[in-house]
């Protein structure tokens, strides 16, 4: 079965690589290959892009792309500095960043990602490896269960979940997205219009089971050293939570750091940030929101690398 993808911001996040002919590049999410595709247009003969994916179904994809030029990596994107180094690449002129969950990992019922299908409680990306969202629920201790949804669904009912959840699994294990998403609803009492009570829930164990925070959080660091001077970062987060690490790594990147103040140095001799952030955030359009809602929400910041020392 076949499932449409639609790439957010795929003309926006790729101009903003500033892309050269002969330039080594890397997707960290290959996805359905949006983007790995529109670069690789746009590379000549002795150009070169490199694509990172966990999920099966992405590499299967990526294994229709015959173009010499072109390398998938199965593993997450934590797996660059190391990736590389066996690639034999040091420095790469641009990282591109689209995080999340894709379309066709939602609307596959199968993968468990979503409360609405009744599917068996998966939510890995890579189903080769790693423990499965019912495996994690079933055997967690009830404390650390209520903090994951809390800390990364944002969920002022997690205490409440996490107990009926305890309360469930000590008669029958939890099995499927549909019992997750029926326990949560007896739970959140209150929602915003349009959104399902268990939203909150299923983002959080989805970025738990995944480490999907823990991993941006360390593929950041590494793509900027991998950077030429000049190179660009251009990442495209789709919550709040993804949005703050991208946001603090980049303002924390391109802040000098900061002297005593009557130092008798030349404003040429202070020291330079490693990155320098590259206009605003942008947004999907509207046209591009009435297409493929799922836009609304993405955010793409763009940085470019320095001569600054990190």
């Amino acid at each position: 079965m076949s499932f449409v993808h639609k790439t957010v911001l795929l003309d926006e996040a790729v101009a903003a690589l500033a892309i050269r002919a002969d330039g080594i590049y890397v997707d960290c999410t290959f996805g359905r290959g949006g983007h790995s595709r529109l670069i690789l247009s746009q590379l000549g003969p002795e150009g070169r892009l490199i694509a990172f994916d966990k999920d099966p179904a992405a590499i299967a994809e990526a294994a229709t792309i015959t173009d010499p030029r072109f390398t998938i990596v199965h593993n997450g994107f934590a797996t660059l500095d190391q990736s590389l180094e066996q690639l034999g690449i040091q420095h790469v002129d641009g990282v591109l960043m689209d995080l999340g969950v894709s379309s066709p990992q939602l609307d596959d019922g199968s993968r468990g990602f979503s409360f609405r299908f009744d599917a068996p409680l998966d939510m890995r990306m890579d189903t080769t490896r790693g423990m499965t969202a019912a495996e994690w629920l079933n055997t967690a201790p009830e404390k650390d269960i209520a903090e994951v949804i809390k800390d990364y669904g944002e969920e002022r009912f997690a205490k409440s979940i996490a107990a009926k959840i305890a309360a469930r699994r000590n008669e029958q294990p939890l099995a499927t997205t549909r019992e997750l998403a029926a326990l949560v609803a007896q739970c959140v009492r209150t929602r915003e219009p349009g959104q399902d009570p268990a939203t909150r829930t299923f983002q959080a164990v989805r970025i738990f089971i995944n480490r999907e925070l823990e991993e941006l959080a360390l593929v950041l660091p590494q793509a900027l050293a991998r950077l030429k001077t000049g190179g660009r970062l251009s990442v495209i987060a789709f919550h709040s939570l993804e949005d703050r690490i991208v946001k603090r790594f980049m303002q924390d990147r391109s802040t000098a750091d900061k002297l005593p103040a009557g130092l008798p140095i030349r404003a040429s001799e202070i020291p330079q940030a490693p990155l320098k952030i590259v206009g605003k955030p942008l947004r999907a359009s509207e046209a591009e929101v009435a297409a493929n809602p799922r836009s609304r929400s993405a955010i793409l910041r763009i940085g470019e690398r320095t001569e600054g020392a990190l």
